[in-house]
């Protein structure tokens, strides 16, 4: 599981359900986990506030912050501020993780004899494929900047990952089904083929 997630949404007056009593109400917070981009339902403990984007321990040892994970969250369940800032938490997990997800285009790999992994990307067909894996054949990518560099047509590739994640996170939600490889985000049921 996570160890970190960073706060996508902070309510420290809970949720607001018709008919619940304001002083019933207890303080939640959305966020999403560093590692597995997983989507989920926090409670903060007593007198604590918390910020949007603010990095958060929620691992199994002693917690500062947050009380207990209350739930895994769907996409859909998001409120409009939490989807609002999850673009930006998403890259800012990608680019604090350069290593990681340039490995990516290091290791990326064919599914079948049709389908690439780098060809799930957004907007990447077989054309740009094979750019990005002839440049990986002359010399492994070193960096974000290496792979723009020598791969003119991937302006950014922060960019591009986010969108494949983002892609991920909204069909488990109101779009169930409607992706069948997961590349990165820790898929919530045995729907999805994780490669």
């Amino acid at each position: 599981m996570e160890d970190y997630a960073i706060i996508l949404d902070y309510l420290p007056l809970g949720y607001v359900k018709e008919g619940a009593p304001s002083f019933k109400r207890k303080p939640v917070a959305q966020a999403m986990g560093v590692d597995e981009f997983t989507l989920l339902e926090l409670t903060p403990k007593e007198k604590i506030n918390l910020d949007i984007h603010e990095k958060v321990y929620i691992g199994a040892d002693k917690r500062d912050k947050i009380a207990r994970v209350s739930r895994r969250l769907e996409y859909d369940k998001l409120t409009s501020t939490a989807k609002i800032e999850l673009n930006y938490a998403v890259e800012e997990i990608i680019k604090e993780n350069e290593d990681k997800f340039v490995q990516f285009f290091n290791q990326a790999r064919s599914i079948s004899t049709r389908l690439h992994q780098i060809e799930l990307l957004p907007g990447i067909g077989k054309k740009h494929m094979w750019d990005i894996l002839n440049a990986r054949k002359e010399k492994e990518f070193e960096s974000f900047q290496d792979i723009k560099k020598r791969v003119p047509m991937l302006a950014d590739p922060v960019k591009l990952l986010s969108k494949r994640v983002l892609m991920e996170l909204e069909a488990t939600g109101d779009r169930k089904g409607k992706r069948k490889y997961i590349l990165f985000t820790r898929p919530p049921k045995k729907r999805f083929e994780r490669i």
